[in-house]
């Protein structure tokens, strides 16, 4: 792209590779994947070779390109890109007409595949519904698409893998009949944050941490995502998924999993994963008669948010009015092993919330005597606040002496920003996008990860099947009810980020 400005950008150089969206014409693809190729082809991480191919059945190319390009003005309007800088990157573009159930779909698919230097890489993206990933894995298969004899061939699935225990196992076992497990990339655009990234490096490569990561120093850990939208336009997948499914069961014990992990031998897919594993495999599993006392499940109401009226969930397009999803959930997990027996891990994340903000919070153990505790005035629990959305970073929360003649203290707040000013924060599908050209499958779930979360809170799910009301709370507050119970004996209680 001659005159689309080319910014240096750190990373790995990738191969020119085929870049085939299945379900092109999609929010998915607009939203996300075609403004982050732009980015990518900018600062040099999408190789200026490559191809974009979108399969979508009853459009033409050029009013598949005119919805991409509004797409852009729409959802990414930051991306300024001219007439002539649009047509260059159209250039690349190609599309096939055709259903995913059909032959000749796939017949069609593998005659626009275009050797690059005589090879031919290629990355098949679902931007589909997870009923269609069996079908276009099985489309793949007997066409020989995925065959790696010319150039590596790798299939990208987005969530939800599974709706629950059984039928994660069955899209695994379907999957692996067709493709190897090394081709199957599972996206969880949460990992793709690069603030989450870092909570790594921040780990193992800062050794002021460690002596005091373990239940000798930390009284609990709390990794939240509240946000302050409702469903917006996904009614259709909320009532059928609900709050623990849609962010507690992918994103937020993924990260749970990277904050407990003990350090891998080497910084590898397979390392990491390895660890990663290990941390689920020890989360103790939640009796039934349990579930009520470490689990919150709540719906919002009407309320107020920036002087802004908002209706209650059930009031939304497409929501029964009797629906008991839960668009709030919290659980209180224990992660029996040696480093951390005996300190909570808690979980929540909740929709119609007054902040859109995501963290996770270590809260430490208070001094075993305190010389400055007075009644009026006691020391705050010490925090490490990681700040994954927004204003990325890191926040120290101890307690110094107030101004004047007593020894009273005060909460002081040492902030570290991962960015001065956001702009050279990578999108997360940029990250994942650069991930599966390069190879690295680090940032993705292994098929054994998948089913073992989803084992962990199958009897959460079970529990919650058969309810016939659900708790609420007003949109635009933190009164949500039993969460102040979920972290009974946990210094400092609830945090509320803002």
């Amino acid at each position: 792209m001659k005159n689309i400005e080319v910014s240096a950008c750190l990373g790995e150089p990738t191969e020119p590779a085929n870049i085939v969206i299945l379900g092109a014409g999609g929010d998915l693809t607009k939203r996300k994947l075609i403004p982050s190729l732009i980015k990518m082809l900018r600062c040099g991480l999408l190789h200026s070779e490559s191809r974009v191919i979108g399969v979508l059945k009853g459009r033409s190319r050029e009013g598949w390109l005119d919805a991409l390009h509004q797409g852009m003005l729409d959802y990414a309007p930051d991306i300024k890109i001219n007439d002539q800088q649009w047509s260059e990157f159209t250039a690349m573009c190609s599309m096939v007409d055709g259903d995913l159930q059909e032959e000749k779909t796939y017949q069609d698919l593998e005659a626009a595949l275009e050797p690059i230097h005589g090879v031919t890489n290629a990355v098949f993206y679902c931007a589909v519904p997870p009923r269609w990933y069996t079908t276009i894995a099985g489309g793949l298969h007997r066409l020989g698409l995925a065959h790696e004899d010319n150039g590596f061939r790798r299939v990208v699935i987005e969530k939800p893998f599974g709706m629950n225990l059984e039928s994660a196992q069955q899209l695994n076992r379907e999957l692996q009949e067709l493709l190897n497990e090394s081709q199957i990339y599972r996206i969880d655009h949460y990992l793709g944050k690069e603030s989450v990234q870092n909570l790594l490096v921040y780990r193992f490569s800062n050794s002021i941490l460690e002596p005091l990561w373990n239940r000798n120093f930390i009284d609990h850990i709390q990794i939240s995502a509240a946000e302050s939208i409702g469903i917006e336009y996904r009614a259709n997948y909320y009532e059928k998924s609900g709050a623990l499914r849609d962010m507690i069961q992918s994103h937020l014990m993924q990260v749970m999993t990277l904050v407990a992990m003990e350090p891998p031998v080497e910084f590898t897919a397979d390392a990491v994963r390895d660890e990663k594993i290990k941390v689920l495999r020890a989360v103790r599993q939640i009796e039934t008669e349990n579930i009520k006392n470490q689990a919150v499940a709540a719906q919002y109401g009407s309320g107020h948010i920036d002087d802004e009226s908002i209706k209650a969930y059930v009031a939304e397009d497409g929501v029964s009015v009797d629906s008991v999803a839960e668009t709030f959930a919290g659980v209180r997990f224990h992660i029996d092993n040696w480093r951390w027996q005996g300190v909570p891990f808690i979980l929540w994340t909740g929709k119609r919330l007054p902040e859109r903000v995501s963290e996770i919070v270590i809260r430490f153990r208070k001094p075993p005597f305190n010389l400055f505790d007075t009644h009026s005035n006691p020391p705050l629990p010490n925090s490490l606040v990681f700040r994954l959305h927004p204003d990325e970073g890191i926040a120290l929360r101890m307690n110094a002496k107030m101004p004047g003649l007593t020894t009273d203290t005060q909460r002081m707040v040492m902030r570290a920003p991962y960015s001065e000013n956001g702009e050279d924060v990578s999108d997360a599908y940029e990250v994942l996008l650069h991930d599966v050209l390069t190879g690295d499958a680090t940032l993705f779930s292994r098929a054994d990860e998948v089913e073992e979360s989803w084992s962990i809170i199958e009897p959460i799910l079970n529990a919650w099947k058969d309810r016939i009301s659900v708790e609420r709370y007003r949109s635009g507050t933190w009164d949500v009810p039993g969460m102040d119970a979920l972290f009974e004996d946990c210094e400092g209680g609830w945090h509320k980020p803002s």
